[in-house]
């Protein structure tokens, strides 16, 4: 069985590639995590121009899974997630400008700061969120704040495929920034030398890198199965792969790169601290492991 995207999709995902590398998405991302949001809400309102925020409720779960992918390979900043995945399907419309939703179990939601509307996951529906205090994320550019409920919000929607659609958005992007870290890792070993010798051509490097091809590779079919079939089962089992792939992916792009990967300064941080937080968002590994545990046991 040959399993691949449609020419529409592959065009799909070349034009959003291009559209984020000509955009500067690094720079907006280390703008936003300074407090700046002027260049991420332009971006924001240029792939809502694409209709990023309109393919919950207008396209399948692959081409949302596309654009996340693509969102997380350019560390695109924002609550997308929870304003172009969750809540279109939870209020069953697209949401009107920036939104965002703390995640279930969560007391924080993400950007509440620069969205339009916000909201708390109250059992199977939703309720308007009053904003708090700002809390720290690992990654500089999730700016997380308290919330608690506030009033009912009618939720004609689907929630608990809203909530599947968010982890397998959330999946997508890991994917995606686990591809950009192992990319940057290839061809900074192919540059730095040591000893004469380019370190990317020693096998004990060549290896580690080698290991993190087949744990995205093994984990872009199980996000893309889901998307086709978004069983909790399917769903959970492709966020645990590639929260584990991708963060095979930081912990190796930062051991090739060596003490220039711990700076700040340097572009590879944006991606690894992302990861981290991701690993954690919209269900741990933990949870998510033993959601896969549940069904089996039900079945």
């Amino acid at each position: 069985m040959r399993f691949e995207l449609t020419t529409d999709q592959q065009d799909f995902a070349a034009s959003l590639d291009a559209l984020l590398a000509a955009s500067d998405s690094v720079g907006a991302a280390r703008s936003w995590a300074e407090g700046d949001h002027a260049a991420g809400l332009k971006l924001w309102d240029r792939l809502a121009e694409q209709g990023l925020t309109m393919l919950a409720t207008e396209a399948s779960p692959v081409e949302v899974c596309v654009a996340f992918e693509a969102l997380g390979r350019h560390a695109v900043p924002g609550p997308w997630v929870e304003s172009a995945a969750y809540l279109p399907l939870a209020l069953g419309a697209e949401t009107e400008g920036v939104a965002t939703v703390a995640a279930p179990e969560s007391s924080y939601a993400l950007d509440a700061d620069v969205a339009d509307q916000a909201y708390v996951i109250d059992g199977a529906g939703l309720r308007t969120a009053v904003v708090g205090a700002a809390a720290v994320s690992v990654d500089r550019t999730r700016h997380l704040f308290e919330v608690t409920a506030g009033d009912a919000v009618e939720t004609p929607g689907d929630t608990a495929a809203a909530y599947d659609l968010a982890v397998l958005a959330t999946a997508a992007q890991l994917l995606g920034a686990g591809e950009r870290v192992l990319a940057d890792a290839v061809t900074y070993v192919k540059q730095r030398k040591q000893f004469g010798r380019e370190i990317g051509s020693y096998q004990a490097i060549k290896h580690k890198l080698a290991d993190v091809r087949i744990a995205l590779d093994f984990a872009r079919p199980l996000v893309y199965g889901a998307a086709l079939d978004p069983t909790p089962r399917a769903v959970s089992a492709a966020k645990v792969a590639c929260a584990d792939a991708a963060y095979l992916a930081s912990r190796t792009g930062l051991q090739v790169h060596g003490a220039i990967g711990y700076t700040q300064e340097f572009d590879l941080s944006v991606w690894i601290t992302k990861i981290r937080a991701l690993v954690t968002a919209w269900g741990t590994p933990a949870a998510h492991r033993a959601r896969i545990l549940d069904t089996l046991r039900s079945a």
